[in-house]
């Protein structure tokens, strides 16, 4: 089954693009178009109805693109987004939730730390995964303040040291042996984290899981692009662009559009 049309991904701002580097490295002859939606980054403080309102509004630019499907590389949009999403456009959506099941599956000490949004945490769907997994204990930490920093460039800063330092030296002291990063912007913290966190706490997040559900969605109902040409990666902003081609080692071009 053949489909040239495109994969498309968005989130609050520059973070998705963890989840995007994971689907371009498995299925790097498919076309993506990224919408980084930083003038409204951060999601994580807004209510469920913004959410929701701002999920809908990236998803219709995406689908004017004509997005084949799209993946909600933002845990917060699709802990509070995603099911309104589904039922309202007739296009296959990929979510992505904080990994908590194979650290609490694998889990020895049987204590668990999650770093994630204000969003996310308050969710019904975090809360309902949560549930599943009563005799493990749960650390949770909002991240306030790390998604800003990111956006700003800011990832090796002092403050964000000190910012990392203060979440994650409580679950440190609880004796977690897993760290699920809620958010997609965090995976760009993890050789931060790493100098904090000692050698025996492993650190999950959700990209290369998202990756695999996109490829066998891909090939079990829609199809994928035809091996002729090249493909093509491009990228929106309605924000500065510098910090995303940053991110992207400037191999790629940002266009700037407001939407």
């Amino acid at each position: 089954m053949i489909n040239n049309n495109p994969i498309g991904l968005f989130d609050s701002g520059i973070g998705g693009t963890s989840i995007w580097k994971e689907i371009h490295q498995l299925l790097p002859n498919e076309d993506t178009i990224y919408l980084a939606d930083s003038a409204n980054a951060p999601y994580g403080q807004k209510t469920k109805e913004e959410i929701i309102q701002l999920s809908c509004k990236n998803t219709e630019f995406l689908l004017n693109q004509n997005c084949k499907i799209i993946v909600v590389a933002c845990n917060t949009a699709t802990t509070n987004a995603i099911k309104e999403l589904r039922v309202k456009y007739d296009i296959p959506f990929i979510g992505i939730e904080p990994a908590i099941k194979p650290a609490a599956l694998h889990s020895q000490t049987q204590k668990i730390g999650i770093l994630a949004t204000k969003g996310t945490l308050n969710s019904e769907l975090f809360y309902k995964n949560v549930e599943q997994f009563q005799d493990i204990k749960i650390i949770e930490q909002i991240g306030f303040g790390l998604v800003e920093l990111i956006e700003n460039g800011k990832i090796n800063s002092s403050e964000m040291t000190k910012l990392l330092k203060d979440y994650l030296n409580p679950m440190i002291a609880s004796n977690i042996d897993y760290l699920v990063l809620g958010c997609s912007h965090y995976p760009f913290l993890i050789s931060q984290i790493k100098k904090i966190l000692p050698s025996n706490i492993k650190i999950i997040d959700s990209g290369e899981a998202v990756a695999k559900q996109t490829k066998k969605i891909l090939n079990e109902k829609i199809g994928l692009r035809e091996i002729s040409q090249q493909s093509s990666q491009v990228f929106y902003s309605n924000s500065n662009t510098k910090v995303l081609s940053e991110i992207l080692e400037n191999k790629y071009q940002v266009i700037h559009k407001d939407f």
